[in-house]
């Protein structure tokens, strides 16, 4: 079995990577990275082969024609919400989807690619699949977009393509994306260096935070999907930032009162919250890690 991982030295792409291997030991597994976001220390132990550059090159791209991929897994993508660089957002997120969908149909390829809770704006929860969508920022109107397209692409050339919206990941690896990364990294890496932890008032905005362990697991059943589809991947529970804290607090044995302060973002999700019954009946998949559980192991893990 022949893999591609898009943004494999990024932070869901390196453990996705490192599990490939360790599950299916005799796949030969090709990672394509620019190092924008991505960082080479995620990949420490990886055996497989990596080519630098961007999904965006289309000459780089077509340079893989000679090597027939049996699952292309595209996490490569600008990531920051904050980027209002929109033509750059566009041109690296769509067109270098493009770029991957077009090589797939070339090579006959599975692709299971990464899209984002970010098309749900301000939605209703539980948000699901099939109601309005509604980005609030470049980064999501180019997941928007990606799912029309691989869509589309999938009717037109008979591709399996699976779109995976993952919610908020948290876990190993982040430690790169900066302001990017996710409350639970950011607040506990305030905490352990003893400072008050600040949020936007008044602490009661709420996510869908899941593990990393369990995005993995999701994004590698993906592989055995009959169909193509767009899922949500989540775990159907909503947290509060303040309650973040509360569980940080729990692990580290510390007692920080968190610091409010203005949310200076017009574009902001104040909630997510996924519904899950498509990704169990199409990916048989359920999270298997509480927020308690997962904070617990990722910080006494020590990997910050």
């Amino acid at each position: 079995m022949r893999i591609l991982i898009t943004g494999g030295a990024g932070f869901i792409g390196a453990n996705l990577a490192r599990e490939i291997q360790t599950r299916f030991p005799s796949a030969e597994v090709i990672i394509i990275d620019d190092f924008s976001s991505g960082v080479s220390k995620n990949l420490e132990g990886f055996k497989g082969e990596l080519i630098e550059g961007g999904v965006e090159n289309e000459n780089l791209i077509d340079s893989l024609n000679r090597k027939d991929f049996d699952v292309i897994f595209h996490l490569a993508a600008i990531t920051d919400t904050t980027v209002d660089d929109r033509e750059k957002m566009m041109r690296i997120n769509v067109d270098g989807f493009k770029n991957i969908l077009n090589l797939a149909r070339k090579g006959r390829s599975q692709v299971v690619y990464a899209s984002s809770a970010g098309v749900y704006g301000n939605g209703p929860i539980p948000m699901r699949e099939s109601q309005k969508l509604s980005p609030l920022n470049a980064y999501a109107l180019s997941k928007e977009k990606m799912d029309q397209m691989a869509m589309n692409f999938a009717r037109e050339a008979g591709l399996k393509i699976i779109g995976l919206r993952y919610f908020n990941v948290y876990g190993r690896g982040e430690a790169h994306k900066g302001k990017s990364s996710s409350m639970v990294w950011q607040l506990a890496c305030q905490m352990e260096q003893g400072k008050i932890p600040r949020i936007f008032k008044y602490g009661e905005q709420e996510r869908d935070f899941i593990y990393i362990k369990d995005v993995v697991e999701a994004t590698i059943r993906a592989m055995e999907v009959k169909e193509s589809s767009i899922v949500n991947v989540g775990t159907g529970k909503k947290t509060s930032f303040n309650r973040i804290i509360e569980i940080i607090n729990e692990v580290l044995g510390t007692d920080f009162k968190p610091e409010y302060f203005d949310n200076p973002y017009d574009f902001y999700q104040n909630h997510t919250q996924a519904d899950t019954s498509l990704a169990e009946r199409v990916l048989g998949f359920k999270a298997g890690w509480s927020i308690e559980e997962g904070i617990r192991d990722y910080i006494l893990g020590r990997i910050f």
